[in-house]
């Protein structure tokens, strides 16, 4: 087990991370630190090509670029502690630090449940609604919905932590996963928790259950259109398009409602751990891959990039 002994301190916490073996931990190590790195630069070159190339200044792309800013963040607020506690052999984390930390994954954690949630909504008004589109779609709109999608990750992330930690921890201070995810800590409390629980599993319902709505119509009624398609050619493009991108949507929404909807076991299990990984070490990983990887236009903006960097003089 990674840590100190067991503590009634409320000063820190330990974190068990994902193995107690060290050559485990030394492999696991050098997975996160390339997946991280592979995340950064993968959600940095989607942002850098977006603001270089004005082809790419339309509303698909400002929510593309807002989706790496998340995943970037995302990545931060989790990833390097998780090295760091591999690297040293063990997990822990002060109070402050794990309140922190908290608040900064339900930030982004949130602000891209929404997000998700408008990406879907805009390409339902791109090709339902054409002739209307620029309007709906202005550029005072998009920040509008980008601003609401950031701002409602901080209010409910808030409102999460001084739910959480408005509890005493006075018994076990050891967290069976590798981030201090809300849940989990608040299974650690030492008085009763129902109200909180109950706040909790509400606004975790308004976060998931109306972007997953939204989700689902929008591509609903996009597939539906795909099917009337008469060309084979352009029905398999659309549809390879849309399943990959609802492969993403349903991972990470798939994922966040089985820790944050679904009754937990107490104490939590290494399942709970598992599930975690997918939505903060694989999705944001695969994001920029999934929604770039057929995209003429970036794939275009990207080859101009280079060549400019190539035919610039060397100095």
């Amino acid at each position: 087990m990674m840590g100190a002994e067991n503590s009634t301190s409320a000063t820190e916490f330990v974190l068990e991370g994902l193995s107690n073996h060290r050559k485990t931990q030394f492999l696991l190590f050098g997975v996160i630190l390339l997946t991280y790195l592979l995340t950064v630069a993968g959600n940095a070159a989607v942002i850098l090509l977006v603001q270089s190339d004005s082809r790419l200044h339309t509303p698909m792309y400002f929510f593309l670029m807002n989706l790496s800013t998340i995943e970037i963040c995302y990545a931060t607020s989790t990833e390097p502690q998780m090295m760091a506690h591999l690297l040293a052999g063990n997990g822990i984390i002060s109070f402050t630090g794990c309140a922190l930390q908290v608040f900064a994954v339900l930030i982004m954690g949130t602000a891209e449940c929404f997000l998700l949630g408008v990406m879907a909504y805009d390409r339902f008004l791109a090709i339902f609604h054409p002739l209307t589109y620029a309007v709906a779609m202005s550029k005072y709109r998009q920040w509008q919905l980008a601003c609401a999608c950031w701002t409602a990750g901080i209010l409910f992330s808030m409102i999460y932590v001084c739910v959480t930690f408005r509890h005493s921890y006075c018994g076990s201070n050891h967290i069976n996963h590798f981030i201090c995810e809300m849940p989990v800590v608040l299974k650690l409390a030492c008085d009763d928790t129902r109200v909180s629980q109950a706040i909790v599993f509400i606004m975790a319902a308004v976060v998931l259950v109306i972007p997953v709505f939204v989700v689902l119509t929008s591509y609903g009624f996009i597939l539906f259109s795909v099917v009337k398609m008469r060309s084979t050619t352009s029905q398999r493009k659309a549809f390879s398009t849309c399943a990959s991108h609802l492969v993403v949507v349903t991972v990470f929404y798939g994922t966040v409602i089985s820790m944050y909807l679904i009754p937990r076991s107490n104490p939590p299990s290494n399942h709970d751990k598992r599930i975690a990984v997918f939505y903060t070490v694989v999705t944001p990983l695969l994001n920029p891959v999934i929604y770039t990887l057929r995209n003429k236009d970036v794939h275009g903006a990207a080859a101009k990039v280079l060549r400019r960097h190539h035919l610039e003089p060397k100095i």
